[in-house]
């Protein structure tokens, strides 16, 4: 089977995901739940064959020493894909996610109200949040959309890789992927200061430079989007409170409880019609979550997050109980995912 019909196949089913390993048959990853495609099993020729096609010679050089790679990838139809090639048991495989063609209109992601108010904002730290397959690139992408349409701002993103092409309209709009455009988050936060931005897109905050480098720039007038892989909204400032040394915890709390504007943590569940639905958390920082910041009293926080619906907010629990009461998710899928609420 080649390439190309794999991922129209993909295309056609609906599929987020495709997942080729050696001695197996294709897997796509459809509503959340996996599905073989009997008929032809996919062999280690055939993978190493598809990574040609993927990899230009020296990036095919750089994956067989280093035995990972990451990257973007768009065919002849110019649909794209985000892909990860890894070895397993000493044998190549991939694993492919389907990218939208179209950027979604905010409206239609199913978000609260509350999260377009959060985009008037022109400084400070907004944060989306998740496990993977969670919707975060999705709901970043709208949102920088909305700002692109609706405003007129310099916006650069840092991602890796890049993963929604966008096209300036209002604003302008510079993707930089790391590893090709520039070498890390690190140096390209550290130069987007000197680019006149107005937003500042970050795709992934994944250590104590890159969190510590977003801190700096949302404190200097900038709004700055990213996202963070934690399983709530107060999980959230708790990471990036303590990925610092303890001696500087204190003034991590204070610089947050006043950057900070509000974080989104989403889910992706299995709906009664078959499609994914999206929960989602809001927590917005308003002085009594601030405060609690600022203390070191985040456990205090849920209960701002359960009392606090006429701000907007919106706890997770509060947010399942809104999709079983309106009959879109199951008992089944609503008592499963209360278990695991952080």
């Amino acid at each position: 089977m080649e390439l190309a019909v794999l991922l129209t196949n993909g295309r056609n089913k609906g599929a987020s995901d495709i997942h080729l390993l050696p001695g197996e048959y294709p897997v796509y990853r459809i509503n959340g739940r996996l599905l073989r495609e009997p008929g032809e099993k996919i062999t280690k020729d055939r993978l190493m064959k598809f990574l040609g096609e993927l990899l230009p010679e020296e990036k095919r050089a750089c994956f067989l020493r280093e035995k990972e790679a990451d990257f973007a990838w768009t065919d002849e139809a110019c649909h794209r894909y985000r892909i990860n090639a890894h070895f397993q048991r000493g044998n190549p495989a991939l694993s492919i996610r389907i990218l939208k063609d179209k950027i979604p209109p905010l409206a239609d992601l199913g978000l609260p109200d509350s999260v377009k108010d959060l985009l008037n904002q022109e400084s400070g730290l907004i944060l989306v949040t998740g496990a993977t397959g969670s919707g975060k690139s999705t709901t970043l992408a709208a949102m920088v959309e909305e700002l692109n349409i609706s405003e007129s701002l310099n916006i650069i993103t840092m991602e890796d890789p890049v993963e929604y092409v966008f096209e300036s309209k209002n604003s302008i709009i510079r993707q930089r992927e790391i590893g090709s455009d520039t070498d890390s988050f690190r140096s390209a936060l550290k130069s987007a200061l000197r680019q006149d931005p107005d937003v500042i897109l970050v795709g992934e905050m994944r250590d104590l430079e890159s969190i510590e480098a977003v801190i700096t720039i949302a404190e200097t007038g900038h709004l700055v989007l990213g996202t963070l892989h934690t399983m709530g909204a107060v999980a959230a400032v708790d990471r990036i409170i303590d990925v610092f040394p303890e001696e500087k915890q204190n003034q991590i709390r204070l610089q947050i409880s006043g950057i900070l504007r509000g974080i989104l943590n989403q889910r992706l569940i299995p709906g009664t019609d078959g499609r994914l639905v999206l929960a989602c958390e809001i927590l917005l920082n308003t002085s009594a979550v601030a405060s609690y910041i600022l203390q070191g009293k985040t456990n205090q926080i849920p209960s701002v997050l359960e009392t606090g619906r006429k701000s907007g907010m919106i706890s997770m629990d509060r947010a399942l109980e809104n999709l079983y009461k309106n009959h879109k998710i199951s008992q089944k899928e609503y008592e499963k995912h209360r278990r695991i609420i952080l």
